[in-house]
């Protein structure tokens, strides 16, 4: 049996080690729009110009998520897919990607292809593709993987860490007054992705050191008891040793996984920016 496992570039893979037997992975590019300028988030983006472009623009930036015709595209010839996506809540590449299945399975009735709304973003979207090759590799069968990553998915969840709110007042998502108090101030704002797979804010904390220890006590809060941490950042990786440091004086065998982010994970969590998927297996 031929398996593929798709991501939107949410997911801040471009390829994945150790894959399962007969098993391959695509990323597909979701975009970033700022002014006339488009940029495809795919493993030869500039992301550093990007950014640069960006904040010089006085305009607001937009991203777009990739048609159905790239996730047709993606599917070839595979026996058993799984696609996972930005959650619904923030774009329409989960719809997309639904569409793109409709069609294909009247070529290939006989395929499977399961689309995973993640319900979040990059962090947890990362989890959840590493999860699904694991599945893969232990020699799971199909409808066994479908129950599994569901279960999964319910013990997996995303906090992100925001240094920068330039997109959000552009957007007119956050009051200008607050974007430059959060700016002035040095204030993180820390939040996770909810159950409907929306972004809300948890705490606001002053500072790095301040960031980092609210990040671990919201993670045990949410019950973090040692398990797989994925971390990705943007121009960030103070943060990333010193809460490394904090998990592992408790946790000693944790697994931490940390990269950059992705293009669109960079637009989102902006310079700075942290996006963290963790188990509470």
């Amino acid at each position: 049996m031929k398996w593929k496992i798709i991501a939107d570039s949410a997911c801040n893979y471009r390829q994945l080690e150790h894959l399962a037997p007969n098993t391959t992975f695509e990323s597909i590019p979701m975009y970033v729009q700022v002014g006339d300028k488009t940029f495809a988030d795919k493993v030869n983006l500039d992301i550093d110009f990007m950014m640069e472009v960006m904040y010089a623009s006085e305009q607001a930036s937009k991203s777009a998520c990739p048609s159905p015709d790239q996730y047709l595209q993606a599917f070839g010839d595979a026996d058993a897919i799984f696609v996972v996506t930005i959650t619904g809540a923030l774009s329409g590449s989960n719809n997309a990607a639904r569409l793109a299945r409709e069609i294909y399975l009247e070529t290939h009735p006989d395929a499977k292809v399961h689309i995973i709304d993640s319900l979040s973003a990059g962090g947890e979207m990362d989890l959840l593709v590493y999860q699904l090759n694991e599945y893969i590799k232990q020699g799971l069968t199909y409808p066994e993987i479908l129950v599994a990553i569901e279960e999964y998915q319910k013990q997996s969840k995303l906090i992100f860490v925001l240094e920068k709110v330039d997109n959000l007042v552009k957007n007119g998502r956050l009051n200008k007054i607050v974007g430059k108090v959060v700016g002035l101030l040095n204030i993180r704002m820390v939040g996770q992705a909810s159950s409907k797979g929306e972004l809300e804010l948890l705490q606001k904390a002053r500072g790095n050191k301040k960031a980092v220890s609210t990040t671990w006590a919201e993670m045990k809060k949410a019950g973090y008891k040692g398990g797989r941490i994925h971390i990705f950042h943007r121009s960030n990786p103070n943060f990333v040793q010193d809460l490394s440091k904090l998990i592992h004086a408790e946790y000693p065998q944790a697994e931490i996984h940390s990269l950059p982010t992705s293009g669109i994970c960079s637009f989102y969590a902006e310079e700075g920016g942290v996006l963290l998927g963790y188990e509470t297996l």
